[in-house]
């Protein structure tokens, strides 16, 4: 099996304000005021909850980058 060399996350708008961050491969979700906030949010998040973990045992090569989606609704005028 090939290890990931990413780690997949989505961004969305939260319902009232803000913005959600989510991953897809592993168990993390962290929110924000803003998207610098949000994806600064996100790192830590996801260093912490890699922090002891035997990465290859979770799919993951060493030292994995994040990749991040932007999810918006469209606006329709």
């Amino acid at each position: 099996m090939a290890l990931k060399h990413s780690i997949q996350a989505t961004i969305q708008p939260g319902e009232q304000q803000g913005y959600i961050a989510e991953c897809l491969e592993v168990a993390v979700v962290t929110q924000g005021e803003t998207l610098d906030e949000v994806v600064e949010n996100l790192k830590e998040a996801v260093a912490l909850h890699l922090e002891g973990e035997d990465l290859a045992q979770l799919g993951l090569a060493t030292n994995p980058s994040l990749k991040v989606i932007f999810e918006l609704e469209p606006t329709y005028a």
